[in-house]
């Protein structure tokens, strides 16, 4: 996971750094300047849930803005906003198979998401660690719950076409597969004028792996292929947070770990 640090000179700061400016958050959020106990808020979950303040991660971006936003002026040491008073942030982990998935989230809107792997267990006293690459498939359930609720589209279809043809080797996609049946809902859900009525990327991705006839682990040159399948496919010319490229970039990272 990367996240922008604050680009503005203290010096002339004209207004304060707010949420949207370095997080992909809407609404009401992304107007709120970052306040200093936003950032403790913040510090304080991802010690709790993971140990320790992750370098580079939104508690840090959020302590810069925050910093930065107390010298000029706009708040004071002691203000906290009332979206992370009122609705909280929150730093969450799921469990899936050989990794973990971490969501960073203020007011309910996610600021942050990355996966990471899971500790491995010695098998016998001395003998060396058992490690099993990520899987293709695997990623794609990943961001099944990482980005579950946005609905389907191109840039969605494309990616798990992408994704599906790395795993199976195929240049043909299968018949009622899942790349077939993302590229049919993108299809719909671009005709489907309610957001609440479109299918979302939960229900296409849930359970990918019984869906593809086969699948692999992910690898960078796999990464690669299903980025820019997303990138070409979106008009905004970038990739979905915690959605399928991200994933499947996580996992192949993951890979070379190993």
């Amino acid at each position: 996971m990367s996240q922008g640090q604050p680009q503005r000179p203290q010096a002339d700061q004209q207004e304060p750094i707010k949420y949207g400016d370095v997080f992909p958050v809407l609404g009401d959020l992304a107007a709120k300047p970052i306040a200093p106990q936003d950032a403790s808020m913040m510090q304080s979950a991802e010690t709790v849930v993971l140990g320790q303040t992750q370098k580079g991660g939104p508690a840090s971006v959020m302590q810069s803005a925050a910093t930065r936003n107390e010298r000029a002026g706009f708040v004071g040491h002691t203000d906290v906003s009332d979206a992370a008073g009122d609705q909280g942030v929150t730093v969450a982990e799921t469990d899936i198979q050989r990794s973990r998935i971490v969501t960073e989230s203020v007011a309910g809107q996610v600021v942050g998401q990355y996966i990471q792997a899971a500790p491995v267990a010695l098998t016998r006293p001395g003998s060396a660690l058992e490690h099993d690459e990520i899987t293709i498939g695997e990623a794609l359930e990943a961001s099944a719950l990482t980005a579950g609720e946005k609905a389907v589209d191109q840039s969605d279809a494309a990616a798990i076409q992408a994704a599906e043809v790395r795993a199976t080797g195929r240049n043909v996609i299968t018949p009622g597969g899942i790349a077939a049946i993302a590229q049919s809902v993108a299809t719909l859900n671009a005709r489907t004028m309610r957001d609440q009525d479109k299918t979302k990327l939960a229900d296409v991705l849930n359970d990918a792996r019984a869906k593809l006839p086969a699948d692999k682990a992910a690898t960078r040159e796999d990464a690669e292929g299903v980025v820019g399948a997303e990138l070409r496919n979106n008009p905004n010319l970038t990739t979905y947070p915690g959605g399928v490229a991200e994933a499947v970039v996580a996992a192949a990272r993951l890979n070379q770990e190993i």
